[in-house]
Order: C-alpha cells, then structure tokens, then sequence
C-alpha cells in the first residue's frame, strides 16, 4: 500500500493496532477500530496486514492450513461485497457455526405432545386450565422453534487455527455471537460503525461499548460528498432540510416523486416491513408487472433470502428469472442467474446427474410473493417442512435498511417512514440507509 499516506489520526490508528497484536493480546483479545463513513476504517486495516505480513487464512480438506487472517462479516452480501474488492470473507455464521435440523420425526413428536395437551386440557377449569394454556403455549413455541436451524459452535472451526480473526460491519452482532467468537481465544480485531443499526433485538455486542480507536476524521474526497454530509447530518440529529446538496443528491417530499419516476432512481429503501410490501406493490404496477404474486420474468428485480452454498446464492443478492413456469401451490420454477452474470442451477435428478450436466432452473417458494398480496404470519410453520429445499426469494424493488446493510449501490431512494423507537434508533435508521448510496441519493419524507 505504497501509495496510501495516512493522516496523523490514521497513522496512530495502524501503530495502536500493531503494539496490540504484537504485545497485548493475551491481556486484550479485542481491539474495537470505530469510524463513521468516510473515515478510512477498511484502507487502515489493508495498511496494518500488510505492515505485519499477514495473509488470508488458507485451510485444506487434507487437514492442512496455512494460518493468517480469517474475515467474516454477519451478513452473507456484505461478505460478497468483501471478496469482490479482492478480501476473502465469510459469514460469522459459517465461521463458527455448523447447522443441525431436527428430523421430521422429531417435530411430528413435539407437534403430537401439542395435540395431546390440547386434547386434555378441554376437561380443566379454573387455575388448571389458565396454567395448563400457558404451557401449551410454551410448547407450540418450542415446536416452531424446532422448525428452524440450530446453530452450533464448530470446534474445528477456521476461527480455531487463525492468527487474527478481522470482524467488519458488526452493528448487527449480539451478545452470544460475540461470545461464541471469543470462546476461540484468538485475537479479534473489530471494524465498526457507532452509528450503523444496531440488531433487531439487544444492543450490538462490539458497538454497545466504548472503542478502543475512533476515527472521526472524514478524508478530503468524502468530506465532498453530499451523502456523507447527510449521513453525517441524520448521524448528529441535525434537521435535513428539503433541497437538493449537489447535481445528484436531494431531499424531497413523497408527492414528488411517482413509483414510476423511482423505477429508474435506483435501489428504494425503506424501514418496516409493511412499507416495503406496499412499496414494491406501488413499484411493481409502475412497471406494468403487477397482478400476480408470480414474477413477470427478468423485468422482476428479486433478492434472495436463503444462503444456499451449494448454489453459490447468498441472502441478499439479486437475481434475475427468466422462462418461469408455475409449478403449483408451493413454488414456480425459473432459470437464474446471479448479480455476477452467472447461471445458477442444480443437476438434474431425472438422468443428467451422472454426466455432471445442469438445467439452469430452480424451484423458488411462493410464499413471501404471497405475502405481498395477503401476508400470513403462520406461513413458516405450516411450509417449513416442504419449503427446505427450495429457493427463497421476494420482490427486490424496496428492501428494508437491516436488509440493505452491508451493500452498496450507485443510487438509492431512501423512503423514511418514521422507522425509529427512539431518537437514537431514528438517526442510526436513517444514517445506515444513507450510507448505502455510492453517488446518487434521494431521500422523502
């Protein structure tokens, strides 16, 4: 990185950052390097392993490996991204963790003790009855919860053998995540961003304490930018006037702009979920694709919502369907391909298999199509079972901000629909959607 000269306040960065891994890690497992968009945060980590020889991890299946730095990141797109720009990454989740299901027989015995309590509980009265419903209650959680994967820590984990485990984008990770990551022993070096959202639930584990090295610096070129200005507005809770801030970024008001205008403004991004079924509704008549809950073909913007490793598809990538075919009441079939151009399909099980050939099609799962026309909140329990070796996608045209962290897009509308339970959850909300524009941004209210 010969040609990166740091400024004072990131050159104290890098040293801080070497005395600690060379001197201090036994009595510190983790360094916390904080800094708002702009500040330079991922060009002072490329600096700091290349000044102490560190490389990627490298990891056989003979058993071998090569140990260095393992990257990982909590969401699978903001791992794509990392790789893309030449960083090996991985999910936390993929890191640490191995996945087990619970066999059919497993949750049609939990769903039988149900039915039977249900069934016994109609001849109580009185206290019985009201305690005997709240366990029965307890029970029908528990059944839904065994629909789900289970994650368990993965002793011969990458994160085992490592010199340096690099955590970027770590708003969204929890107390027991971070646990499990430090259970390793290693050392971790922590990116995060103060003002980013924090997980849906709790406090971010890494973010919810004081760093140890702040940035707070924004480099000349992105002092520049309108959308770090805004960013840095919604960040301090200062009012953001409607207006435009350059050739390319605006404040305005919803009436100012059609669904028809936004299809070409970019990536439309929203707070809550009801907002953006509503919005890609509205996105969807503009485009003349509405009407049915199955996509109109490559015209649809779709996201994934499932990693599926064997596919190379990862919760948050675009894809693009071509030649779909409704298969049913479960799911329609489509040929794929990923936001790199990439075809993606499975072997075919009816005879191409043994030759190593592909379709190029997949079975995708209606139901969060579905939801958009009448949303169902019982849908997971009453599919979980024939929708585990399906394709999981929706309609892309608005995604929420949690969707969209990690990401990046030239151009974005942000539709702030007052998402926030207080004032620091309405700057963070509106700062990470900011954020996730790279040139253009339109931001209503």
């Amino acid at each position: 990185m010969s040609s990166f000269t740091p400024s004072a306040q990131q050159a104290a960065a890098i040293a801080e950052i070497k005395d600690w891994f060379t001197t201090r890690t036994r009595e510190q497992q983790v360094l916390r390097l904080f800094g708002y968009a702009g500040s330079g945060k991922t060009t002072v980590l490329k600096f700091v392993l290349d000044e102490l020889g560190l490389s990627p991890h490298q990891s056989a299946r003979d058993g071998t490996c090569v140990p260095g730095v393992v990257t990982a990141t909590f969401t699978g797109k903001a791992a794509l991204v990392l790789s893309r720009k030449g960083t090996p990454a991985r999910t936390i989740h993929s890191l640490i963790y191995s996945v087990s299901e619970a066999t059919e027989e497993e949750i049609e015995a939990a769903a039988r003790k149900v039915r039977d309590a249900e069934a016994e509980i109609r001849t109580l009265i009185g206290f019985e009855r009201t305690a005997a419903e709240a366990g029965i209650e307890a029970m029908r959680q528990a059944l839904s919860a065994m629909k789900k994967p289970r994650f368990a820590l993965n002793p011969e984990s990458d994160a085992a053998d490592a010199k340096l485990i690099v955590l970027d984008e770590v708003s969204m990770v929890g107390e027991d995540m971070a646990r499990d990551l430090m259970s390793f022993g290693k050392p971790i070096l922590v990116l995060g961003d103060p003002g980013q959202l924090p997980p849906i639930k709790g406090a971010g584990a890494f973010t919810n304490v004081a760093p140890d090295i702040m940035l707070t610096e924004i480099h000349r070129q992105a002092a520049e930018s309108a959308i770090i200005r805004l960013a840095t507005m919604a960040r301090e809770g200062q009012p953001i006037g409607f207006g435009s801030y350059d050739a390319h970024v605006a404040k305005m008001h919803k009436g100012d702009i059609t669904p028809k205008q936004a299809l070409s403004g970019g990536q439309l991004i929203c707070g809550m979920n009801a907002t953006r079924l509503q919005l890609n509704n509205a996105m969807r008549a503009a485009a003349g694709l509405g009407g049915t809950v199955i996509p109109s073909g490559a015209a649809e913007k779709i996201i994934c919502l499932k990693n599926q490793n064997d596919l190379g598809l990862i919760n948050g990538m675009f894809l693009t369907l071509e030649d779909i075919v409704d298969e049913g009441s479960l799911y329609f079939s489509a040929t794929v391909t990923d936001e790199d151009g990439r075809r993606v399909g499975r072997t075919d099980d009816e005879g191409r298999e043994g030759r190593g050939e592909r379709t190029g099609r997949l079975r995708i799962y209606k139901g969060h199509f579905e939801d958009h026309i009448a949303y169902d909140r019982t849908r997971n329990d009453r599919d979980w079972k024939d929708k585990k070796h399906l394709t999981e996608a929706t309609f892309g045209w608005a995604i929420t901000a949690h969707k969209a962290q990690g990401s990046q897009w030239e151009n974005v509308i942000v539709w702030d629909d007052g998402l926030g339970r207080s004032a620091l959850d309405r700057r963070r909300w509106l700062y990470t959607a900011i954020t996730r524009a790279e040139r253009g941004l339109v931001l209503l209210a």
